[in-house]
């Protein structure tokens, strides 16, 4: 296993020991988003750009399809590293976390000619941020023995929650993965499409512009539990766990 997908199993596994056993701690701050001491358009564009690659949809899946008779279901936790953005972070929230912590039901379902469905939902504890999402996956090479997996996928989120914003992503990838016994390593490229609007703030205006994003992981299938690790990078790097049962 190389070094990269140690790092991203290492990072994976320190999100859900920290959000499932020590959460409550990370998420006793107040998180809620007030968009009134914003001060200017730049501000608000790199606000919606950090919000918009937090709630855009992450695989945490291999390329390969489900199949027909396939599913998954299950959790996942996506830590945002919001770190190097604490200069406006601070202004519409008190005392931002290092990270944001987004937890996440993630349901995928196996269609027929390679094709997946998924669709996620998350309510952040203590915070007034809440999300939803679809996605549709084709993969146009179902991978086997000696070939890798090659799929697109199509996705849509939604931010609710916070009041006088309106954001929402539509995102397209392409990936590929291959499997080694239980382990399935993955990688790939996308382009988020974010558009945002605020309105409580008239000098304000609306923002819409593309972020591109790479993408790693690793699933481990152990019998029908299955364990993701996933990294993203942009402008901001998001880990993300996901556990979850899967036939």
């Amino acid at each position: 296993m190389s070094n990269t997908i140690r790092f991203i199993m290492r990072k994976a596994s320190s999100i859900i020991v920290s959000v499932f056993l020590i959460s409550a701690p990370a998420w006793a701050k107040n998180t809620n988003i007030d968009l009134k001491p914003l001060a200017s358009q730049q501000e608000f564009r790199d606000l919606s750009a950090d919000l918009g690659l937090a709630i855009s949809y992450l695989p945490a899946a291999p390329a390969e399809p489900l199949g027909l008779l396939g599913f998954d279901i299950g959790i996942e936790v996506t830590a945002v590293d919001i770190r190097e953005d604490q200069s406006f972070w601070t202004k519409v929230t008190t005392n931002p976390p290092n990270y944001l912590y987004i937890p996440k039901l993630h349901l995928q379902k196996g269609l027929p000619f390679g094709f997946d469905i998924g669709a996620i939902y998350a309510n952040v504890p203590q915070s007034n941020i809440s999300l939803s999402g679809g996605e549709i996956k084709w993969a146009f090479i179902s991978g086997h023995m000696a070939l890798p997996a090659l799929a697109i996928r199509g996705s849509y989120t939604r931010l609710s929650g916070v009041p006088g914003l309106e954001l929402e992503t539509m995102g397209a990838d392409i990936s590929i993965s291959k499997g080694f016994a239980f382990v399935t390593p993955y990688a790939g490229v996308g382009l988020v499409s974010v558009e945002s609007e605020e309105n409580l703030l008239p000098t304000i205006e609306r923002e819409r512009f593309n972020l591109t994003k790479t993408f790693i992981g690793v699933k481990t299938s152990l019998l029908v539990l299955n364990f993701v690790a996933e990294a993203s990078f942009s402008k901001i790097p998001l880990y993300t766990a996901r556990l979850n049962i899967g036939f």
